[in-house]
């Protein structure tokens, strides 16, 4: 059987539609490259764990796999990592969702002069969703320069999906607190926490039972990959359970180092059944972006 056969054996057996996969990397090649190349040469925030990209492909390619896959909605998360970057991303990301059906348009942010006029443009533009990486970007996301596009977002409400957990390996502003202040001030924020906050999970579950839109995508968690550095708490397996509604299927493709059914025979595993399965891999995303 092909993995395209595989992964669709899977949602089959669900009953739903497809996969939405919040959670999947699409860029201008040059700054997929340099990422790639990051990976490759081990950088300090891979936590020093090989990497190989399973999906070193051209992009048409990688689009073609995802419908091969039978994924109904994907994300193109992308990031700055520097000022003066992310209006001009955000100007790729129009392009490319408007040629790729399925794509969820989607922008990005950084803490500089200006963030709230760009931030307002893309969402008048048409994004769906965000993308913040403050172990990428090293920079405070409570940060007063990001606040009135934070508060933009929380009116809007437009899903922000951020990378803020201390996996694989820590940054100056990752972990639970910084967060915990941004939504101190926007409690209607919706956030959704990559990588389930690994390898901080439990804090972020603490999060997600105190605001009612914090969600958390699964992307990596659970694998065999993530579990040898970074195990979830088996104790916390029944918290899961009382957030099925606000858990998100996420899988970083292409960036991963496994097969993406991987992914979903490792939500699988956690035994919490087809209902709660159906809702992570289809149904909570599918009401989050209105498919």
């Amino acid at each position: 059987m092909t993995e395209a056969a595989e992964v669709r054996e899977f949602w089959g057996r669900l009953g739903v539609p497809g996969l939405v996969d919040v959670h999947t990397h699409f860029m201008p090649e040059r700054v997929l490259r340099k990422v790639w190349g990051y990976f490759d040469a081990l950088g300090p925030l891979t936590g020093g764990v090989e990497w190989p990209i399973t999906y070193r492909e051209e992009e048409v390619e990688r689009v073609a796999r995802l419908r091969e896959f039978g994924v109904r909605a994907f994300t193109a998360m992308l990031y700055p990592h520097k000022p003066g970057m992310a209006q001009w991303l955000n100007g790729w990301a129009v392009d490319f969702a408007g040629r790729t059906p399925g794509c969820l348009h989607t922008s990005t942010l950084f803490p500089e002069p200006g963030v709230e006029a760009y931030v307002r443009e893309a969402v008048e533009e048409g994004a769906r969703v965000f993308k913040a990486h403050v172990q990428v970007g090293a920079y405070d996301p409570a940060s007063e320069l990001l606040d009135p596009a934070w508060g933009l977002l929380a009116e809007a409400g437009i899903p922000v999906v951020v990378h803020c957990g201390s996996g694989p390996a820590p940054g100056k502003h990752t972990g639970p607190e910084p967060i915990a202040r941004v939504l101190a001030r926007h409690p209607r924020l919706r956030l959704v926490i990559a990588h389930m906050g690994m390898p901080e999970y439990e804090d972020f579950l603490d999060l997600a039972e105190r605001y009612k839109e914090v969600r958390l995508d699964t992307t990596m968690a659970f694998t065999d990959f993530s579990e040898r550095f970074a195990p979830f708490p088996r104790r916390a397996l029944p918290r899961l359970t009382d957030l099925g509604d606000r858990i998100l299927l996420g899988s970083d493709f292409p960036n991963i180092p496994y097969p993406y059914v991987h992914q979903l025979h490792a939500l699988e595993g956690l035994g919490l059944g087809q209902e709660w399965l159906r809702a992570v891999c289809h149904d909570n995303g599918a009401r989050l972006f209105g498919l």
